[in-house]
């Protein structure tokens, strides 16, 4: 197989990952939104989980060899649609993790010319599998940045409620 062993520990590792980025964080800041066009941690968590399922549809479309464009998807919908920010975060990084696993016995199994399959992605650029599957981790190191910006947003916000809170009122 192609996929160096490196780059299959870190496709396994982004479930650990994400728990750590959201060890304890209160149930309250895992809910909580900037802005109401900003995605709450959970959220992120439920767009990672969606992202995982359709990569993981475009891996097999790629090894089929189907003359399909492969599929996007409509993120902002897809969460808001499915009441993301009400899932519960231990369920959705269940699943993720489920998804991940099986995914990669699927890798171990593929060899360096199932690597090198293409095809043509929604915006209608050929891509090869290998590709697809390094652009899956690094989409998810993207929002464990992204989860960190919002903890400290949260940390900013709550700053600045307390600092309110002790100015005297006249």
């Amino acid at each position: 197989m192609s996929l160096s062993d490196n780059e299959l520990a870190r496709y396994l590792n982004a479930h650990e990952q994400l728990k750590e980025a959201i060890a304890g964080v209160a149930p309250e800041q895992l809910k909580w939104k900037e802005a109401p066009n900003k995605w709450s941690i959970t959220e992120v968590l439920t767009h990672l989980a969606d992202h995982n399922l359709i990569v993981s549809f475009r891996i097999r479309e790629i090894l089929s060899g189907s003359p399909e464009r492969l599929p996007g998807f409509r993120q902002d919908p897809w969460v808001e649609r499915q009441y993301g920010n009400e899932a519960s975060p231990a369920d959705i990084l269940a699943f993720y993790l489920s998804l991940l696993n099986y995914n990669a016995q699927l890798f171990r199994r593929l060899t360096a010319e199932d690597l090198e399959k293409t095809a043509v992605n929604a915006k209608g650029d050929t891509v090869k599998l290998k590709d697809v599957i390094r652009s899956f981790i690094e989409h998810v190191q993207h929002h464990l940045g992204q989860i960190d910006r919002i903890k400290r947003a949260w940390s900013d916000a709550s700053d600045s409620v307390r600092a309110q809170e002790q100015i005297p009122q006249k």
